[in-house]
């Protein structure tokens, strides 16, 4: 079963939220940060990434910065630009992107299920980044990024939340990157009581984002052992049947000096097919690889898609196995310097651009993974290899925050 909680959220006051909401931290450099919060006092920015309020060049780890956050959170609170709910809710937040919809849960989650598996995981974190969101969280002592959850869709919270936003919203506002973010407070006792008796009866949750928040926000948990922790951790859960997955694409540095044809000798040995195609794979275990200016296409050898797991089938493991490791002598994607990963947001013609830039010498563009693929992998107690999925439109920071 998963047990969500309401919680008294902190919120942006409604018509300053378009001036305060901002995308995860972790999807832009300090460079980009500084100036997308350029001229915006309220920027959430000056929150998730504080270093862009101190000297270029400073340590993004220094006490400082994590200090510089804490401040500028408090600032927020105390100017009235965030102000917290005077009781526990539970919160339903709609994204639309272009054609895609998707409305999720915003709840407090369980640190312990996390710890037990009731809410499911499918990646490696990595403990730097574990050890800087425990030290955002401890220095703002909340939570400010949620976790993206996914559970088996069910027809009757559908229709509950379908319901639910037929009334005005509470927050609404469109970014500059055109998705529009609507929030609507569930508040009553009878509307709180059938959420966590609904979901009471769901067995597991799947973490489709956010791997390193939900391992942060249990890390301090047990640090606290119960003592000034609520015990759970900020997440929006969306049905499975709503989730948009893009792809996430690879650039290399080098060809592990060799030549294009030397290359493509070395590919047929993998792939049915090297012919020049589309950039955009149609189907699983079809890739395109750009060089030299134009796009080919790839199509694994049947051999090698045959009797595998799901994780051993998906293309980002067979790309790794197959041709990245063997051919390009990229071992470890996780510490390469030689291999860079874009996510799909970006579309192929990045992808080109960094090509014919010099700064890269070719580019593979991969299948999404399905969320399907993704739940079995995790039900399974497997693991996928890093930058497997890139989830869209992105949930933005301070539109709900859980003081812990």
């Amino acid at each position: 079963m998963a047990t969500l909680k309401p919680f008294a959220a902190l919120r942006p006051k409604p018509e300053l939220a378009d001036q305060i909401c901002e995308l995860p931290y972790d999807v832009m450099s300090s460079e980009e940060a500084r100036v997308m919060a350029a001229g915006k006092p309220l920027s959430f920015l000056h929150v998730s990434k504080p270093e862009i309020d101190l000297p270029p060049g400073t340590e993004l780890h220094s006490p400082a910065v994590y200090a510089q956050g804490a401040e500028n959170f408090q600032k927020l609170i105390a100017q009235g630009a965030l102000q917290q709910d005077g009781q526990p809710n539970f919160y339903l937040y709609r994204q639309i992107m272009g054609q895609h919809s998707q409305v999720g849960l915003v709840a407090a989650a369980s640190c312990e299920e996390y710890l037990t598996n009731i809410i499911k995981k499918h990646e490696f974190t990595r403990p730097d980044k574990e050890d800087d969101r425990v030290r955002h969280i401890e220095a703002l002592n909340a939570q400010t990024g949620p976790v993206f959850l996914t559970y088996r869709a069910r027809a009757a919270f559908d229709e509950f939340a379908a319901q639910k936003i037929s009334g005005p919203p509470a927050v609404d506002f469109t970014g500059n990157d055109g998705v529009r973010h609507s929030s609507w407070t569930i508040s009553s006792a009878d509307e709180i009581a059938f959420v966590q008796n609904h979901f009471a009866e769901i067995p597991f949750l799947y973490i489709a984002d956010g791997h390193h928040r939900s391992a942060a926000a249990a890390r301090v948990f047990q640090a606290r052992n119960g003592a000034g922790h609520s015990g759970q951790f900020l997440a929006v859960i969306f049905p499975h049947n709503q989730m948009q997955i893009l792809p996430y694409n690879r650039v290399l540095k080098d060809l592990n000096g060799l030549t294009s044809l030397e290359l493509i000798k070395q590919l047929e040995k993998v792939f049915d097919t090297v012919r020049r195609g589309s950039a955009t794979p149609a189907r699983k275990h079809t890739l395109g690889w750009f060089i030299d200016g134009d796009w080919h296409r790839l199509t694994f050898k049947t051999k090698l898609t045959l009797g595998k797991n799901l994780s051993e089938g998906l293309d980002a493991t067979l790309l790794q196995q197959h041709v990245l490791a063997p051919i390009f002598g990229i071992d470890d994607p996780r510490t390469s310097s030689r291999v860079s990963f874009v996510g799909g947001i970006r579309g192929t013609a990045e992808l080109e651009k960094l090509v014919r830039s010099g700064e890269y010498a070719c580019a593979f563009s991969l299948f999404p993974t399905s969320i399907e693929d993704l739940m079995q992998i995790a039900d399974a107690g497997g693991i996928m290899p890093p930058k497997s999925t890139w989830f869209e439109p992105k949930l933005r920071d301070a539109m709900f925050c859980h003081l812990i």
